[in-house]
């Protein structure tokens, strides 16, 4: 399984630096095709999305994007949000569990 990251230049940069080989940075006329298409590859468990863009998106693909569990969708920015359940949601167990 592989992450994947779409989003912005300037978003997906870092990702690029990190090593991350499916990185799309895409203008955003082309991030909801973009997403749909990615959702659609079978070797793709994790996609990085910025948190800033599932604003512009429709309802239903938001909605079928956290639903999601193949591939996890993530987003990623400012807002924190709570990382113990993207952990679990990524990786199917809950690290932080203590018994």
């Amino acid at each position: 399984m592989e992450i994947a990251v779409v989003g912005s230049e300037d978003f997906v940069i870092g990702f690029r630096l990190a090593g991350i080989k499916k990185v799309h940075g895409v203008p955003p006329e082309k991030l909801q095709e973009t997403i749909v298409s990615l959702m659609e590859e079978k070797d793709i468990g994790i996609l990085a999305v910025h948190t800033k863009d599932l604003e512009g998106l429709p309802q239903h693909l938001k909605d079928r994007m956290m639903g999601s569990v193949d591939p996890v969708v993530i987003p990623v920015g400012e807002e924190e949000g709570d990382i113990r359940d993207k952990v679990r949601r990524a990786m199917g167990i809950d690290l932080y569990k203590t018994k």
